[in-house]
């Protein structure tokens, strides 16, 4: 191969770097064993070059073009010092091309697409895109290290929420990425980085709050039947009260087709579940919601969309509208459902029930309503006790018989 007198490495001296009729490698003048390889057709690629038990190894960081002079540079001493450290060059993969981008896609279409409903998929794709490709997209997974995840979960201090999604989806590309043999067992970048706590926020609403939101309810769907200009749609109407009687999650009715419900067996299918597929019973006042909402020809969709064949995308602003009228602005659409739970538990179901009915996969996502559990109990608790304590508290004159002589 060809040599070329070394030189130091900057954009514009590589930019300046004429193809030759071979391969050559120009070596840098100030880092040993950093290069860039040219190529006949022109092509010049980032290389870096050290010894691994006695004999040369070389590893390729990336395409002048793709990554700067500088990054390459980084990446390479990076490279050497773990490589005098003791570590194999041969188990750098990702010195190699295979970046943080590169294993988002693969994450994207072989774990994601087939593990996980639309609706996740869209808020994992949406962490990608908004706050772990632009950070580190660019970066071969060998290079990323737990300081560069530290950045970018402490950039997003302010949204925890956010954070700590990034963190997981990073930590579960990381790990697929060692089953893939795309990096080394044991290297996850994101096991060092503690997630940060997330204040949880519950909000259950009242019997009293019931009332004013069905009121609210029935008050839009008799502006929406008058024709009124600008009124709340009727599906919207409609998805709301089936949210509030089912304790299903948002995307669940919003994708529910016509023959998905089974009105004769009582019971209606979702598909696209958050935890997979998954039968709901269809209670009555359910079936009474559905029976009144009218289906639009050639439409699979229950909760009909403004445009043919589709159906609501989301039913946000329709929702602030309907929580204005009621007095109700701190509510959320997923409180909803949180509210169903609790209303679940002073009926005397236990949590594992709930957990049934919510759809939750394991019990620990059903877990969070045990404190109510508890306040349920002892509100019993302590209504059985003042009865009793009221018949042991009051006197008895004479031998007058208990009111229950019954003693089984």
């Amino acid at each position: 191969m060809p040599r070329r007198s070394p030189l130091v490495l900057t954009g514009r001296a590589v930019d300046a770097l004429g193809a030759c009729e071979r391969d050559v490698i120009v070596w840098d003048r100030e880092l040993a064993g950093f290069g860039v390889r040219v190529y006949p057709s022109g092509r010049k690629v980032y290389v870096v070059q050290s010894r691994a038990g006695g004999s040369p190894r070389r590893v390729t960081l990336g395409t002048h073009g793709e990554i700067t002079a500088t990054q390459a540079r980084l990446r390479a001493a990076r490279v050497i010092d773990r490589i005098k450290q003791g570590e194999d060059p041969a188990l750098l993969p990702a010195q190699t091309g295979t970046t943080v981008a590169d294993l988002a896609a693969r994450y994207m279409s072989a774990h994601v697409a087939q593990n996980c409903n639309t609706h996740t998929a869209g808020i994992y794709r949406g962490s990608l895109e908004n706050h772990i490709l632009p950070a580190l997209g660019m970066m071969p997974l060998g290079m990323v290290e737990s300081a560069h995840v530290a950045a970018l979960h402490y950039n997003l201090r302010a949204t925890p929420r956010a954070a700590n999604r990034a963190l997981a989806v990073l930590s579960k590309m990381f790990t697929l990425a060692a089953a893939w043999g795309l990096v080394a067992d044991g290297t996850n970048p994101c096991r060092a980085v503690r997630k940060y706590k997330e204040k949880k926020r519950e909000r259950f609403l009242s019997r009293e709050e019931y009332r004013r939101l069905g009121t609210a309810l029935a008050e839009a769907e008799a502006e929406a039947l008058a024709g009124r200009e600008g009124a709340v749609s009727p599906y919207a109407i409609a998805a709301l009260r089936l949210l509030m009687l089912t304790g299903c999650r948002l995307n669940e009715i919003l994708t529910l087709r016509w023959d998905d419900v089974d009105r004769t067996a009582g019971e209606f299918r979702l598909r696209d579940g958050k935890t997979g597929a998954r039968m709901v019973p269809l209670t009555p006042t359910a079936d009474a919601v559905l029976a009144a909402i009218e289906r639009v020809p050639r439409n699979p969709w229950i909760i009909a969309g403004r445009q043919p064949g589709t159906h609501l995308a989301t039913i946000t602003a329709e929702w602030y509208r309907i929580r204005a009228r009621a007095g109700l602005e701190d509510v959320r659409i997923h409180d909803l459902r949180h509210s169903y739970a609790s209303r679940a538990l002073a009926a005397g179901e236990s949590l594992s029930m709930i957990g049934k009915l919510l759809g939750h996969a394991d019990i620990q996502s059903t877990a969070r309503y045990a404190h109510l559990a508890r306040e349920t109990e002892r509100t019993s608790a302590a209504r059985v006790g003042a009865s009793i304590g009221a018949d042991i508290a009051r006197p008895r004159h004479g031998n007058a018989p208990d009111d229950d002589t019954s003693h089984e």
